[in-house]
């Protein structure tokens, strides 16, 4: 009986432990039950994971939120755990957090960026040390923490918006950008992947530019030309078997979601892009999930500029992949756009 006691005892105490913990992980600003559509997140990533039922949406600031149906949301959580004594400094800032489980753990693919630290100036702007990076968790929400290797990709190299990918040479890669700021002309590239992900192997190989893409536009120097920027990749396949790409760039100000096919269907390609983006203007950074009931949808941002400031809010559209290209159906609104209506 009082071995059975001490049994419930250490039970009843991990329990506590364990809702302390997770209620130590709630930002300051956390509320439950928030619209999906009332939330400002930039470069929204959702994950679907069947051990819990439950959604986990992060991104760009290094928090979580969490849901039942992809509509209300409780949040947000801090899960990423940095080493203040890596090149990441104390307070690193965190872009385009991406979550993927991967035998049997859970990895957050992230952009941290250390102001204090730079790697030269290109074309008079100097160039903070920013690069995409690994961290790994044993649960879905967190907290991620480093892993053994403390750079992924060159430390003079300004690399961002890192994902995953498992190529069809069974290998796990990541497929990044090389940043326009300091190459004028954005790029990306993909590096493979140790086994366990805790560092890279080799060097990185370019997949495309972004003076490719057909519908892109800026003007440089009085010059209308193809935009610079590279933003976002996200890999997908068709039912048919088809590799494709999102990826994101900008019609002038405007923010715009682009693909582009694998004619090999391999990382390597060579890739074509469409001639159009597939979304309406002002979206982008995408990525492709399926929910719980087996919808392909894809979640990516609004964005407007408000006198300066960049407002940016989660969207999701229903996709077909049942074909040979990605086909972007219905907005699927939420309970806030509803009640504005």
């Amino acid at each position: 009986m009082l071995r059975i006691s001490r049994i419930l005892i250490f039970v009843l105490f991990a329990a506590v432990s364990a809702a302390v913990a997770a209620q130590g992980l709630r930002h300051k600003s956390f509320r439950k039950a928030v619209p999906r559509d009332s939330i400002l997140l930039s470069d929204p990533c959702v994950l679907a994971d069947d051990a819990t039922g439950l959604y986990y949406m992060t991104g760009t600031g290094g928090l979580m939120w969490t849901s039942r149906d992809l509509d209300l949301w409780d949040g947000p959580y801090v899960v990423a755990q940095t080493d203040p004594g890596s090149w990441m400094g104390l307070k690193p800032q965190i872009w385009a957090a991406e979550l993927h489980k991967y035998g049997g753990k859970y990895y957050y693919f992230a952009t941290f960026t250390n102001d204090s630290l730079t790697i030269g100036s290109y074309k008079g702007a100097v160039l903070p040390r920013r690069a995409s990076h690994v961290l790994v968790s044993d649960r879905s929400d967190g907290p991620y923490r480093p892993m053994k290797d403390e750079t992924y990709l060159p430390a003079d190299k300004l690399t961002l918006d890192g994902t995953f990918w498992v190529d069809t040479d069974g290998k796990p890669y990541m497929v990044y950008c090389w940043e326009w700021l300091q190459n004028w002309d954005g790029t990306i590239e993909k590096i493979e992947l140790k086994p366990d992900l805790s560092g890279t192997v080799g060097g990185g190989r370019l997949l495309f530019r972004a003076s490719e893409s057909p519908w892109s536009r800026e003007v440089v120097e009085g010059k209308v030309r193809p935009n610079r920027v590279t933003d976002g990749p996200w890999l997908f396949r068709t039912a048919t078997g088809r590799l494709g790409m999102l990826w994101t760039s900008w019609i002038n100000n405007v923010y715009t979601q682009g693909v582009a096919y694998s004619e090999s269907g391999t990382l390597d390609g060579p890739w074509t892009q469409e001639p159009q983006p597939i979304t309406p203007p002002n979206y982008g950074h995408a990525m492709i999930f399926k929910d719980f009931t087996g919808r392909w949808l894809m979640s990516l941002h609004s964005h407007k500029d408000v006198k300066g400031r960049y407002i940016r809010v989660p969207q999701l559209f229903e996709v077909d992949l049942s074909g040979d290209k990605l086909v972007v159906k219905s907005h699927i609104t939420g309970k806030a756009d509803a009640a504005r209506r």
